[in-house]
C-alpha cells in the first residue's frame, strides 16, 4: 500500500523486480521439474470430464483478473491506444502458456489426488522429488509472485473508486490525489486496510470464488454495454473500438456466463449478498449524487 501511495513509477519498479523473480522461478520449475515427471500420473488426463474442466476454469479464472486491473491504469499510460492492448493480450498469452506448463509438470510429479489440500503444491512437488534447495528457491519465487499480484490488484481498485467518485457515486474524498505523489490517496489506503483485514478472516478459496463471480459479472455487463452503446451512441469517439460487434461481446457474454454457472452454489449466495450491499449503497447515496444521472435527467 505504501509503494502504491508514493507513485506509479515506484510501483512499476517493485512490480517489475517481483515479476522477473516470479517468471524465472516458473521457468525453472518447468524445465527442472520436467525431469521428474511420471507420465502415468496423467492417466486419466481429465478425470472430471468436461464438467471438471469448466469447474477448474471457473476457479483458476482468479489468476487472470490482473489483466483486467491493468486496464484501470489507462490514464497513467503514455501511449494507451498501443500499449494497453499490446501489454494485456501479450502478457495474457505468455501467462496462459506458463500456467499450462506448470500444471503439466506439477501433476506429472504428484498425482492430482494428492494436491487438493496442499497450500504450496509446487514447492511440495520439488520436495517429493528430493530437491530441498529447489524447494526453497521456488518458495522464494512464490513470495515474490504473491507480492506482485497484490500490488497489481491494489493498484487497480483505488482507480476504480476514483472514477466512481468523479461521477459522484462515492464521496469526493475518494477522487482527491495526494498533493505530492499525485496518486489516489484515500482509496489506496482504504483498499489496503480492507485487504489486510480480509486476509485475516476470509478463506482464500472462498475469496477467490467471490472475486471470480464478481469480475465475470462485470465482464458480462461491459459486453452488454458495448453492444448497446454501439447502437445508442454511434458518433462517440472510441480510442478502443471493439471489433466485430456484436460477435465479440456476444462471445464474451456467453463464455463468462458459462464460467459463472460452473461456480458452486455457496459462491452465488455470497455474490447476491454483496450485490445487495452494493445496491443499498448505490440507491441511498450514488443514485442521487451521480453527475451522469443528473445530466441524463436534465
Amino acid at each position: 500500500t505504501w509503494v502504491l501511495v508514493i507513485g506509479i513509477q515506484e510501483s512499476a519498479i517493485v512490480n517489475t523486480v517481483a515479476v522477473i523473480i516470479k517468471v524465472a522461478v516458473v521457468l525453472f520449475f518447468i524445465v527442472y521439474g520436467a525431469g521428474f515427471v511420471n507420465p502415468s500420473n496423467w492417466v486419466p488426463f481429465a478425470p472430471g470430464g468436461f464438467t471438471g474442466i469448466m469447474g477448474g476454469a471457473a476457479i483458476v479464472f482468479f489468476s487472470f483478473i490482473a489483466f483486467d486491473a491493468v486496464s484501470s491504469t489507462a490514464e497513467e499510460t503514455k501511449n494507451r491506444q498501443r500499449d494497453m492492448p499490446l501489454g494485456m493480450i501479450g502478457s495474457l498469452i505468455i501467462c496462459t502458456v506458463l500456467y499450462a506448463g506448470v500444471s503439466l509438470v506439477l501433476t506429472g510429479i504428484i498425482p492430482y489426488t494428492e494436491l487438493a489440500d496442499d497450500a504450496a503444491p509446487v514447492a511440495s512437488a520439488l520436495s517429493v522429488a528430493g530437491s530441498q534447495w529447489a524447494h526453497l528457491f521456488v518458495s522464494a519465487g512464490a513470495l515474490a509472485g504473491m507480492t506482485s499480484v497484490l500490488l497489481v490488484f491494489q493498484m487497480g481498485q483505488p482507480r476504480i473508486f476514483m472514477a466512481m467518485a468523479r461521477d459522484g457515486l462515492l464521496p469526493p474524498v475518494f477522487s482527491k490525489l495526494h498533493p505530492k505523489f499525485k496518486t489516489p490517496l484515500t482509496p489506496t489506503v482504504v483498499t489496503g486496510v480492507v485487504v489486510a483485514l480480509a486476509s485475516m478472516f476470509i478463506d482464500i478459496g472462498q475469496a477467490a470464488e467471490l472475486t471470480n463471480i464478481g469480475t465475470l459479472t462485470a465482464f458480462v455487463i461491459v459486453c452488454f454495454s458495448v453492444i448497446i452503446l454501439r447502437k445508442s451512441d454511434k458518433d462517440r469517439v472510441r480510442p478502443f473500438a471493439c471489433p466485430l460487434v456484436p460477435l465479440v461481446p456476444g462471445m464474451g457474454i456467453a463464455f463468462c456466463t458459462f464460467l459463472m454457472i460452473s461456480l458452486p452454489l455457496i459462491t452465488w449466495i455470497g455474490f447476491f449478498i454483496w450485490m445487495a450491499v452494493g445496491a443499498i449503497v448505490y440507491f441511498l447515496y450514488g443514485f442521487h449524487k451521480s453527475r451522469l444521472s443528473q445530466e441524463v435527467s436534465e
